[in-house]
């Protein structure tokens, strides 16, 4: 072979070569992102939805720009370990996971970089050493203050249902933030002078049976508290308040598009896309113990009217014109 024929076959071959590197390289160091929804897939589509649209306006594109490994949950949290083991185990460079109690959990499991979303007190949880400075492995958006909440959601209850005198609050007890949140309702219940009784669930069999409970007990209305696990079995929750006509206030925008009367409580896509910032920041090199924890600043009103005629009950004018979604 000539000299100058080798030269060119030479050529040719690294100049084919050359595209090969970057993208290997390119391939080999994309970010990979392990996601846990606390909610089934179908429960969890409007923040899935507003995660993806914020990661995508801040250049992250699933498949082209990064990789997500991703598990929804369906209330049950005894998997979580094994869950961030697998995403660890393939190449996660960081979790994402929604819910307190699924927030403590990873928090347990790993030391990687951690960004959560709607947990309630990141502080309490052991999450993070201060909102301002969390000094530790996880960061991300809190939920509003129990506080708050709880007494936002009791005095909606009663301007919708001024003669209600005993309500029912169906809570979580393996949920901080429930545990907390039932404390608020029962001081707030004593300033309004309305008698609250209390009904635990942490299990399917639970559940079931303290609605029936409650269906026993005949209160005037019911609080829902704002818990994964309960969320996991919104439509059970609704059948049965619709059929003991009983007025009841939840925490997710879910209840009420499943026929329940009314719910309150921060926009949860509004908080999964904004989200999207910490997690970018960390990819980046950004430290989760140097980026501050976040509030929610969006809070939303959500009335069924169909339900509520179903159930006699005249929604206050003043009432509807506040309500951010109207479903009828």
């Amino acid at each position: 072979m000539k000299r100058r024929d080798f030269i060119t076959l030479l050529g040719g071959t690294a100049a084919a070569s050359w595209p090969l590197a970057p993208r290997a390289q390119q391939t080999a160091t994309i970010p990979k992102v392990g996601i846990i929804f606390p909610r089934p897939a179908t429960a969890a589509a409007d923040n899935v939805a507003a995660l993806k649209n914020g990661l995508r306006d801040l250049g992250y594109i699933e498949g082209e720009t990064f990789l997500a490994d991703w598990y929804f949950s369906e209330g049950n949290y005894e998997q979580i370990p094994a869950i961030v083991e697998r995403m660890i185990t393939g190449g996660a460079n960081l979790l994402l996971v929604g819910g307190t109690t699924p927030a403590m959990i990873v928090r347990k499991a790993t030391t990687k970089p951690i960004v959560f979303v709607g947990v309630s007190d990141p502080v309490g949880a052991g999450l993070a050493e201060s909102l301002a400075h969390p000094g530790g492995n996880a960061t991300g958006l809190a939920t509003a203050h129990e506080e708050a909440y709880a007494q936002k959601s009791l005095e909606l209850l009663k301007e919708l249902v001024p003669s209600a005198r005993r309500v029912a609050v169906l809570y979580n007890p393996a949920n901080p933030f429930n545990v907390t949140f039932l404390r608020e309702v029962q001081r707030v219940a004593n300033t309004l002078s309305v008698e609250s009784n209390t009904f635990e669930a942490r299990t399917l069999q639970e559940l079931i049976g303290r609605l029936g409970e409650i269906a026993a007990k005949g209160p005037n209305a019911l609080i829902v508290a704002t818990d994964p696990f309960l969320a996991a079995r919104v439509q059970e929750i609704v059948n049965a308040t619709n059929d003991q006509k009983l007025p009841a206030i939840f925490g997710f925008r879910e209840y009420p598009r499943a026929g329940g009367l009314m719910s309150y409580g921060a926009n949860l896509p509004d908080m999964y896309r904004r989200v999207a910032v910490h997690v970018a920041r960390i990819l980046k090199g950004a430290k989760p113990a140097e980026l501050p924890v976040e509030l929610p600043t969006k809070f939303e009103l959500v009335l069924n009217l169909k339900t509520a005629k179903a159930l006699g009950i005249e929604v206050p004018p003043t009432l509807l014109a506040r309500a951010d979604e109207v479903i009828e």
